[in-house]
């Protein structure tokens, strides 16, 4: 009788490690990024991402995700640990790095960029394997997005022209903002955007170049009186994102896990990731209304101004990457053409 027992239980014992054993992920990935866990960027973007991919490979991977630089470093660090093995996946914003993803700086140009990130998103995808692929060495980009582009933030001033913003000090995360700001008459204030609450808070910038998305998560509203933008949504730039993994992890995959990835990753989640994105940006502004913020919306008139203004910018661009071999001239009218054809 104990003789069975025993046996039983050892049975079972083999039986429930085979089922856990069964459960359990085969590939686990570690994901980093430097926002806070409850920003839109996690739980909007990040998490349904990792979810799809789970699912589409049949229970084999785990993406565990590592908010707020939980793993070390800092944001502009990011792209190195990735390329470096230190992590396999990281969210992080190109301009964190200057310099070092000049083609995919297009999307970044004031006025190129207008007010549509799913149609700028679905130009990137398009422009990804012809022109933009050959600046991502050491990472398997999973997709590339923008936000819904950087409006101006201020902390006690009315702006409605260029002359507004003489002797301003305004931070930027990108060498693109950079000349924005110098084009308008003001100085820039390169940081990560973790760093921007306690800046306007103590006064050491003015203002900032930043979507209403992130007005929630880092509670903008308390630091600043007014939202500015152009007419029809119009922005001054935007700010291009990437998720990408460790070339080498990449490689090191089956093509089963290859493929849950990339039917996670495919033009219709680019596209989404923009929606999700426009969304977000509209319940930020409606906070900071709620809050007692004032938004406004410059007329075309006004906005015309800056777009004379910031005409500049786009020629310094070209001019720039001309260096490195790069025809800017030809990115641009392809990605002014290619975000026409997805915003119609």
């Amino acid at each position: 009788m104990f003789g069975n027992f025993k046996g039983f239980c050892a049975s079972t014992a083999l039986l429930l490690a085979s089922v856990s054993m069964a459960g359990a992920a085969e590939y686990t990935f570690k994901l980093h990024h430097f926002l806070s866990p409850k920003a839109p960027a996690q739980t909007k973007m990040l998490e349904p991402w990792a979810k799809a991919v789970e699912e589409n490979s049949g229970g084999q991977v785990k993406i565990e995700i590592y908010p707020s630089m939980s793993l070390g470093g800092r944001p502009p660090e990011l792209v190195n640990q990735v390329r470096d093995g230190v992590v396999d996946l990281v969210w992080t914003l190109n301009g964190y790095t200057p310099g070092l993803f000049p083609r995919t700086e297009v999307m970044e140009l004031p006025f190129v960029f207008l007010d549509d990130p799913r149609a700028a998103n679905l130009a990137l995808y398009d422009m990804f394997k012809s022109d933009l692929e050959v600046e991502y060495k050491g990472l398997e980009v999973m997709f590339l997005h923008v936000h819904a582009g950087a409006g101006l933030h201020t902390r006690d001033k009315e702006v409605r022209s260029p002359a507004d913003m003489a002797g301003m000090r305004i931070r930027t995360p990108s060498r693109t903002g950079a000349w924005v700001i110098e084009a308008l008459g003001a100085s820039p204030a390169a940081m990560p955007v973790p760093e921007l609450p306690t800046a306007l808070q103590k006064g050491v910038i003015d203002a900032a170049f930043i979507p209403w998305e992130i007005i929630p998560p880092l509670k903008i509203q308390e630091q600043t009186e007014y939202q500015i933008e152009g007419a029809g949504k119009a922005r001054f730039g935007t700010s291009v994102f990437q998720v990408s993994m460790n070339k080498e992890r990449w490689e090191g995959l089956p093509e089963d896990i290859q493929k849950a990835f990339r039917d996670a990753s495919g033009p219709e989640w680019w596209a989404k990731v923009g929606e999700v994105w426009r969304a977000t940006d509209d319940f930020g502004i409606g906070l900071a209304v709620k809050s007692g913020n004032k938004h406004i919306t410059l007329s075309e008139e006004e906005t015309a101004v800056f777009r004379e203004a910031l005409a500049p910018v786009v020629d310094k661009w070209t001019s720039e990457v001309s260096k490195k071999g790069i025809d800017g001239n030809a990115i641009v009218a392809k990605a002014q053409a290619l975000i026409s054809k997805h915003s119609e």
